[in-house]
């Protein structure tokens, strides 16, 4: 079946079936970004994990998908993006098997890195293959869900968690992607056809290497952050090397004959307004996803289940408003639907801005639909900039770009969302907790959680009041976060306004 012939002007007979395969692959990549935040507690149990192992054990998938992204896509041109999917499927298989049967946390978080990798080939060449057999009429439709799935897996992943959790032990989190991957395996390799860049571009190893090192030095600064201070060493060593490494592959790229990525396309205004709009709105999604999953749970009393369940309204906004893309895009331009995609998200997130202690899930209900409504909207227009952008032979790469600036844009709204959430936290517990001494009034100042159970240990009358206190003060950090979230969208927007090019998707013929 995967020989069958077809022409990109008529596309491949069996599309739209292959557009399922590509999205529930794609799906099962992002869901595991961030369904293992729910099972962070469990593991904190069952390993007996420190603080820090449970930041990597969360944090080591996403920092090596990231690096390893733009070399796999190149990777994909070069040699046939099924063969990398294929690969990537079985590594994800080996590495869920192996991270299920762990009893340690340092093996959690290696076999994280493993799945991590198998996911860096089947990111980019779910969406690579996809260009390639839709014909030019019907791309865009087809970007639209795949970009609607992209955004829905990491409610998804919540979703997938808390049912697991409540049901099974936490290894179920990662063996659910055994059975899962082995599906998929299978119809990749009875129905999607293979492509790559016929011009047999050479590799470029160097560029790929300097690529990763830059990228993981800043995803490693970001995520180590809020952990260890903005000033530690480590932390600004991170950056440093994202800075220099960065500047090398810079100079290296721009005289490389055929680099995996040339730099000069960020220049092109749908390249690097799309790549901008895309980790943007990613950066404040995982930021809102981070800050509200723990709001719903210490400020609103839900079970991890029950916060799971509440953001099902994000996903489904995702997969029903984002196919509307393309027709507005026809109409009005991409300028506009993203532009406007991203104000809508930052209306959204004003609704989030007003929560305090006494909040009710209707008020997150409003925001958190009207924001993913925006981002519905933003993504899809915004991935068919980037790749609309580059020749056909280049959509590897494309994809990369696409994937890693959601990649990184997450890590970076985690960072610097979740610094300012426990920013506005400290502040607003201030020094309510320091009859209990020196080491319980820190304890309670460093987490929402600790301070929460202290107040449970004091009398009634005491432990009532420090509770209330502590739940304002983190809903007073959340409210920071959500309006720096939605200054940095709302200037992106007209950034998009002002500088993209007043263009239309092609009208379907």
């Amino acid at each position: 079946m995967t020989a069958e012939p077809f022409t990109m002007n008529a596309g491949h007979p069996r599309r739209w079936l292959i557009l399922a395969i590509l999205t529930l692959s794609l799906v099962q990549v992002v869901a595991s970004v961030s369904s293992m935040t729910l099972a962070l507690p469990s593991l904190h149990t069952a390993l007996d994990a420190t603080a820090a192992q449970l930041v990597w054990i969360n944090a080591s998938y996403a920092l090596v998908l990231a690096a390893v992204l733009l070399p796999f896509g190149a990777l994909g041109d070069r040699f046939g993006r099924r063969g990398a999917l294929l690969m990537g499927l079985a590594i994800i298989v080996f590495g869920a098997l192996m991270g299920s049967t762990s009893d340690s946390a340092l093996q959690v978080t290696l076999w994280r890195c493993t799945m991590g990798i198998g996911a860096g080939l089947v990111m980019p060449a779910t969406l690579s293959i996809l260009t390639s057999v839709f014909p030019p009429k019907e791309r865009s439709r087809a970007i639209a869900i795949w970009s609607g799935f992209a955004g829905a897996g990491g409610a998804i992943g919540i979703l997938a968690a808390g049912v697991l959790l409540e049901f099974f032990w936490w290894g179920s989190i990662f063996f659910v992607n055994v059975p899962i991957a082995v599906v998929l395996f299978a119809l990749v390799v009875a129905f999607v056809p293979t492509s790559r860049d016929t011009q047999g571009r050479p590799l470029d190893p160097l560029g790929s290497l300097l690529s990763a090192i830059a990228l993981s030095g800043l995803v490693f600064a970001l995520i180590q952050g809020p952990e260890f201070g903005w000033a530690n060493p480590v932390v600004l060593f991170g950056f440093a090397t994202f800075v220099v490494v960065g500047t090398i592959w810079v100079a290296v790229e721009t005289k490389h004959p055929h680099p995996m990525l040339d730099p000069s396309l960020f220049r092109i205004p749908q390249f690097g307004l799309g790549s901008l709009g895309i980790g943007t709105a990613f950066a404040v999604m995982f930021g809102m996803f981070f800050g509200l999953a723990q709001y719903m749970q210490y400020v609103l009393g839900y079970s991890p289940l029950g916060t799971a369940i509440r953001t099902l309204p994000f996903a489904v906004a995702m997969l029903t408003i984002s196919p509307l893309g393309p027709q507005l895009a026809q109409r009005f331009g991409v300028h506009a639907v993203i532009g406007s995609g991203l104000s809508v998200t930052a209306l959204g997130l004003t609704a989030l801005i007003t929560v305090d202690g006494t909040s009710g899930y209707l008020q997150v209900l409003i925001g958190l639909y009207i924001a993913s409504a925006g981002m519905a909207l933003a993504l899809p227009a915004a991935t068919e900039a980037i790749i609309g952008s580059l020749p056909q032979d280049k959509a590897g790469v494309a994809s990369a770009v696409n994937d890693t600036t959601r990649e990184v844009g997450a890590a970076v709204g985690i960072a610097l969302l979740g610094s300012l959430l426990s920013l506005g936290y400290r502040g607003g517990v201030g020094d309510a907790f320091s009859t209990l001494g020196p080491e319980g009034a820190e304890a309670a100042r460093d987490s929402v959680g600790a301070a929460l159970h202290l107040a449970s240990l004091t009398p009634e009358d005491v432990g009532g009041n420090l509770a209330n206190r502590a739940r304002d003060a983190f809903a007073s950090g959340f409210s920071l976060s959500m309006g720096v979230g939605t200054v940095l969208i709302l200037f992106v927007a007209v950034v998009v306004w002002r500088r993209f090019p007043r263009d239309r998707l092609s009208q379907p013929t």
